[in-house]
């Protein structure tokens, strides 16, 4: 006999259905029904039915085998032999990142997919996997950020036992493995969250509709619904950090915030695991109390991804300058964000219409995420174009050279290391046609700000949509691709050897450019990174006139002539100064 408990305020009865019987639940008060039930075990389907209503999911579910809108499967989490009991995840401070989405990863698309790969993750120096959104969404194909069932790995992809196998396998490896999880809206089919409870409140709006209730009446156990995922992912999957998308979207005007609540807590399972666990915020806000102490009035995360570094580098590279582009461009913002990472620290935004952001003082680079492209950047676009599609590779390793030497946390998405062919569009397999026309019909009018014509937008439900984003392996070793992945091998080699490439004080990063001719030289104790931007050849002069050793470089005729440096256009090179 098993105990199921359900969270349904909302109700004025509740039903359980298991093993194809009804079952009265009993209410518990404040809002739980409970239910002592023979027939619950692993590998149960399950139900509830409110009101007399149709048979909803469990709102926990672990297990959806039957999709978003089917019976929910019981899941014992005892049951799974781990192998990885000495595992302890590298510090985030000497990571390096790799961003990917299982549906492409791979051929077979699945998490056992991704396992297969890990050697080949591995030799390139990858410390750090991270999975975009993994829990149940509708449909077979989709990026995760509309999912609905949030306990519950998403069945196409292998389902609740594959992950376990992934993550183990991952450690076996010394992968440490990041989990993108969203905690700031919910899909909307499939979402019976507010059949339940209050799990919504109209008081906010957000992008995605309504926003979900972090500080409303019955706020308590909606923050306990997802901190408890949290600790789900950590406990239960041995998973080693959380990305938690879009935490401008977690509107909360409690005296505790939930990213302090959830912080607070993380903390407290880190010290039952005796394991580090991280929590990594993607923000838009510019704020650095998103990564300052509780202890200081922050919200404790160990780390954020940080956009104006990238927005600054892309627009310096593309020329790029609509939408939120229009606030970047110049040399001097990519000198700023390599130095004080935000370029909008309090300064006002064309874009925005006001002022944005506040200064990063005292923080260390390793609480910042650095990236010449993620899945939002790339698949945000109207055609989903990489870098390696929107400039040579001559500007390409300018950019990922900047982001491997400098302070941050260096992040780069699937494929990027080669040059993949493939675009990463934005894709969807959505089963309520009309919420599918409505997605297709709102991507349009986002895209409108950057010029992009309705027709130029693929159908996110079009199969042939995911497909063209799927990786094409076969491409690694040819030419161009093979070039392109041995400089982010060297790169990342680098970065791992060199000391003043591992150190995450901004305060000693020296910058100088030259707007009109297009260069700018990046020093970090004795490493120094020289980059010509131009379409010509530059010559810079060296600081304190001294040789340096070339230690990498992504054209041949970078040469010294008379204690400057000849950079060839559209190049890059990190030099050594030997000391004494």
């Amino acid at each position: 006999m098993a105990v199921t408990r359900v969270w349904a305020p909302f109700a004025r009865t509740v039903m359980m259905i298991v093993g194809g019987k009804h079952y009265p639940m009993s209410d518990e008060g404040l809002g739980w029904w409970i239910l002592d039930s023979p027939q619950a075990g692993h590998g149960v389907d399950y139900a509830f039915v409110l009101d007399g209503s149709e048979p909803l999911p469990d709102p926990r579910s672990p297990w959806q085998p039957y999709g978003v809108h089917g019976f929910s499967r019981m899941l014992d989490h005892s049951l799974f032999a781990w192998t990885d009991a000495r595992w302890q995840p590298p510090p985030l401070s000497s990571a390096v990142i790799y961003e990917l989405h299982t549906g492409t990863f791979s051929p077979s698309g699945t998490f056992l997919g991704v396992a297969e790969k890990l050697d080949y993750l591995v030799d390139l120096g990858i410390t750090h996997i991270e999975l975009m959104p993994v829990n149940s969404f509708p449909g077979r194909r989709g990026w995760g950020y509309d999912g609905v069932d949030i306990n519950a790995p998403h069945e196409p992809y292998g389902g609740p036992v594959q992950l376990k196998r992934l993550v183990d396998a991952c450690h076996e490896k010394g992968l440490a493995v990041i989990l993108d999880v969203v905690y700031n809206h919910l899909g909307p089919e499939g979402n019976y969250l507010g059949r339940f409870g209050p799990y919504f409140t109209d008081r906010y709006s957000s992008a995605w509709g309504s926003a979900v209730n972090f500080d409303g009446p019955g706020s308590d156990e909606v923050r306990r619904f997802f901190i408890d995922n949290a600790i789900m992912w950590m406990r239960d999957y041995h998973v080693d950090a959380l990305r938690l998308d879009a935490v401008q979207g977690i509107i909360d005007t409690s005296a505790v915030h939930f990213l302090e609540q959830l912080s607070g807590e993380v903390g407290k399972l880190r010290a039952q695991l005796g394991r580090n666990l991280s929590l990594i915020a993607e923000s838009n806000l510019n704020d650095p109390r998103i990564i300052e102490p509780c202890e200081a009035g922050g919200y404790g995360m160990d780390a954020q991804w940080s956009d104006d570094l990238h927005h600054a580098l892309h627009t310096v590279l593309t020329g790029e300058s609509n939408g939120y582009y229009e606030d970047f461009g110049t040399l001097s913002d990519l000198a700023q964000a390599l130095q004080e990472i935000f370029v909008y620290n309090g300064r006002y935004s064309a874009f925005r219409g006001r002022r944005h952001g506040r200064p990063v003082r005292n923080v260390s680079g390793h609480k910042f995420l650095a990236y010449l492209q993620n899945h939002d950047q790339i698949g945000n676009r109207a055609l989903g174009e990489r870098a390696s599609h929107l400039m040579n590779a001559s500007r390409v390793m300018i950019g990922s050279a900047l982001v491997f030497t400098s302070v941050c946390i260096p992040l780069i998405f699937q494929g990027e290391e080669w040059g993949a062919s493939s675009p990463f569009q934005y894709f969807t397999d959505h089963q309520d046609q009309e919420l599918a026309r409505a997605v297709a019909a709102g991507r349009k009018n986002e895209f409108a700000a950057f010029g992009w014509a309705p027709q130029d937008i693929p159908d996110p439900q079009d199969a042939a949509t995911f497909e063209r984003s799927r990786l094409d392996w076969s491409e690694v070793g040819n030419h161009p691709h093979a070039s392109i992945h041995a400089w982010y091998k060297s790169l990342i080699r680098l970065r791992r050897e060199l000391p003043e490439l591992k150190d995450g004080d901004p305060g000693k990063v020296l910058i100088s450019h030259n707007d009109e001719e297009q260069w700018m030289v990046v020093s970090r104790g004795s490493v120094m990174v020289a980059c010509n931007f131009s379409h010509q050849e530059r010559e810079i002069g060296l600081y304190e006139g001294r040789r340096r050793e070339v230690l990498l470089a992504s054209h041949s005729g970078v040469a010294h002539r008379d204690g400057s440096l000849v950079m060839p256009a559209e190049s890059v090179a990190v030099l050594f100064l030997h000391r004494g």
